[in-house]
């Protein structure tokens, strides 16, 4: 029953349009035919895959040139895992895997994705952030990535995080994009070696909004990031229907 407001509030967002540049990315690469989890012994390690009617992942935003209205397009897998399963301390929300491409900011310093030698300069690389989804009527999509106080020591973030007051990590996980298939290995241990979990797929843009300040977390009329369109969902009404293989 906790995701069963969220949920349908972002099942019922595929058919509006929440913004004019949304429109810009409607295209057969983020039109979903399938999503899989499945697990490999050998390598101690589930393969998260997207299938798509188009190129996967050959899309990447436009940059905004700024931080505050920055795109992000991400393939994200909903869960039923729990926050303290990926790192985060507990609390109610969605737990989903987004791989995103936002090319305007960098939010995984630990990592050179296009292993130039430069570790900020790859945010338009496909990668992957452990988020916590929470209702949010602010947005066309009425999800967002869910914040706290800065600040708040009751809060435990992996420390992999990118130093922002929201539930969200930035892993590391290796990302391949080929042909219609965009996949991520996650290792058993980053996942509490749990297998019994169901999923879902959604595509969709995203934005950031800083309350007009560069370097700002949000404002009072907006979250931080949230979700303004939805492209297509694997299941189409987004019962996290599927499991693990």
């Amino acid at each position: 029953m906790r995701y069963t407001i969220a949920l349908t509030l972002l099942a019922a967002t595929t058919a509006a349009t929440a913004c004019d540049k949304c429109a810009n990315y409607d295209n057969a690469n983020f039109r979903i035919k399938q999503v899989t989890v499945q697990h490999d012994a050998r390598i101690a390690a589930t393969i998260w895959e997207v299938t798509v009617e188009g190129t996967a992942g050959k899309t990447t935003p436009a940059p905004a040139g700024q931080l505050n209205g920055a795109p992000v397009l991400g393939y994200v897998f909903p869960t039923t895992l729990k926050s303290t399963d990926v790192g985060f301390s507990a609390t109610d929300g969605i737990v989903a895997l987004a791989l995103t491409s936002h090319p305007d900011f960098d939010d995984s310093p630990l990592w050179d994705e296009n292993a130039d030698g430069d570790y900020g300069n790859d945010g338009v690389v496909w990668h992957p952030h452990w988020v916590v989804l929470n209702e949010d009527k602010r947005v066309a999509g009425g999800l967002a990535v869910k914040q706290f106080a800065e600040g708040d020591k009751s809060v435990k973030l992996p420390p992999t995080n990118p130093g922002m007051p929201m539930y969200m990590d930035s892993p590391g996980y290796q990302v391949i994009t080929e042909g219609n298939t965009i996949r991520v290995v996650v290792p058993d241990y980053r996942i509490n070696n749990r297998r019994d979990f169901s999923f879902d797929g959604v595509a969709c843009f995203m934005e950031v909004n800083t309350g007009g300040a560069e370097g700002g977390h949000g404002s009072g009329d907006k979250p931080m990031l949230g979700v303004y369109k939805v492209y297509s969902v694997a299941s189409k009404d987004l019962t996290l229907p599927y499991k693990v293989r």
